[in-house]
């Protein structure tokens, strides 16, 4: 079980594959994880696939119409690029070339992507269930595709 140090600054996704615990980043990117938690609280998040998932690479979630092509009802966030690096575990910002479009959909990486380093916005990692996002079922674009069943801020959850 993760060792949640700060619940408010927490994710639990259940997805289909099991459950994974992200520790947000608000020294990183505090815009993005307002938004995570905002989403994570309007249920912004349930049900929605992952729509792009790269073998050695990483797993894409966050689009309302599962294809990569939406966001959610609030506008697209500024540009929070860190010097985090992009490996193992990290969740960051999907966004089109505009850097400034990043919006609801993000990825976790599987394996070292540091070519992606201060070009998207790193703002958490997971710290448990990293073995479920390695189960997600791959694919551009994904047949069947595994989901976030629910994600919630730890604090909310009783």
């Amino acid at each position: 079980m993760a060792d949640i140090k700060d619940p408010e600054n927490t994710l639990i996704l259940e997805t289909t594959k099991g459950k994974v615990v992200i520790a947000l980043r608000p020294d990183l990117a505090p815009k993005h994880v307002e938004r995570m938690k905002t989403l994570a609280r309007e249920k912004f998040y349930d049900g929605i696939v992952f729509h792009r998932v790269i073998d050695g690479f990483m797993a894409q979630t966050g689009c309302p119409n599962g294809t990569g092509t939406g966001g959610s009802k609030h506008g697209n966030l500024p540009a929070e690029f860190n010097a985090e690096p992009h490996v193992r575990g990290i969740c960051s910002m999907a966004r089109t070339s505009n850097p400034n479009s990043a919006n609801s959909q993000f990825f976790i990486v599987f394996d070292d992507a540091t070519f992606l380093d201060r070009q998207y916005t790193v703002w958490g990692k997971v710290i448990e269930g990293m073995d479920n996002v390695d189960n997600i079922k791959r694919g551009e674009p994904v047949q069947n595709p595994d989901k976030i069943i629910s994600m919630r801020v730890a604090a909310d959850v009783a």
